[in-house]
């Protein structure tokens, strides 16, 4: 039983992105304040965030992009490449704390310190490309935390599922070309960005690594399931990854204003325990899961109870 860790910083709270805009920082306070009291808050292990470093961020990111970034948050900008995407003073500093947490929660998952961790993060990232923000997303989170698995710790083979309502276009982009990283996603379409269509499975070696399935509006459990049960579980078990990691957006909720999905809370959960079943198989039980999208508070919140009480479960 070695547990799950849970990483969370207030310090996330000072990207501020103003109470009008759909991923505000009142929708983390709700979740942690679920989280904290549930009844295995108790058990969880407390992650701690750290600042990551400029070369950790560029894995994924071009120098150049981060210094556009990081100066244009410093001098006080509101928004960058996209009106979407707001920024404050902060965002730069928070954004590089919350990959510093999420590379905190994959050294321990590695160490064997702990079986999983969710990472309670903001801003979000699987819209980041390379070189360009986008969605509200400033850096990629999910795919430098890939990156630095193989680079730092020698993982060959690592698995994507996004099961946010929208499609992570940064994280293909990044990994299209790459064979040992598999994405895999399941999301509204069409949609915001306006990738992820099927077709779309891979260029080069990466060819064949991408797995779309997009999802009508409407969509409801049964139709995540019958994706799971028919392509992600079966694509999984040949891929093998020999870790797991999730972007794990909420906005799929039939509660959540920004999507059109009808999913319900113990969706997350069943989601979860499918995958760790794999992770229990290939992977040494190792899974992380990165806060991505969820933009009803309360649905969040729940939905990430969901999702932790699945990791804890004989964890």
């Amino acid at each position: 039983m070695l547990g799950t860790g849970y990483l969370y910083d207030p310090f996330f709270l000072a990207h501020d992105t103003g109470d009008s805009h759909p991923e505000n920082s009142h929708r983390l306070e709700m979740m942690h304040a679920h989280v904290s009291a549930s009844p295995g808050a108790g058990s969880l292990l407390t992650v701690s965030s750290r600042e990551a470093s400029t070369e950790q961020l560029c894995y994924v990111h071009s120098p150049r992009y981060l210094e556009s970034i990081e100066a244009e948050c410093g001098a006080g900008f509101h928004c960058i490449d996209n009106f979407d995407t707001m920024v404050c003073e902060q965002s730069f500093n928070v954004a590089r704390r919350a990959v510093g947490g999420v590379l905190e929660m994959c050294d321990y998952v590695v160490s064997g310190e702990i079986a999983n961790g969710f990472c309670a993060i903001r801003p979000p990232g699987h819209h980041a490309e390379s070189d360009t923000s986008s969605g509200f997303c400033l850096v990629n989170n999910i795919a430098i935390a890939a990156r630095y698995l193989q680079k730092v710790h020698g993982i060959g083979r690592v698995a994507i599922i996004d099961w946010d309502a929208h499609h992570g276009n940064g994280t293909q982009q990044i990994f299209e070309e790459d064979p040992s990283v598999f994405y895999i996603s399941l999301h509204q379409y069409p949609f915001f960005p306006g990738t992820g269509h099927e077709i779309e499975t891979g260029t080069g070696l990466g060819t064949g690594y991408t797995l779309n399935i997009p999802m009508e509006a409407s969509s409801r459990n049964r139709h995540y399931m019958n994706a799971f049960d028919e392509k992600i579980l079966p694509a999984l078990e040949q891929f093998k990854p020999e870790f797991i990691l999730i972007s794990s957006g909420f906005d799929a909720h039939c509660d959540d204003d920004l999507s059109s999905l009808r999913l319900t809370t113990d969706s997350f959960y069943t989601f979860t325990m499918m995958l760790k079943k794999i992770a229990c198989k290939y992977s040494r039980r190792r899974m992380v899961a990165l806060l991505e999208g969820g933009y009803c508070a309360r649905s969040m919140a729940e939905s990430t109870g969901a999702v932790i009480a699945a990791l804890q479960e004989n964890s």
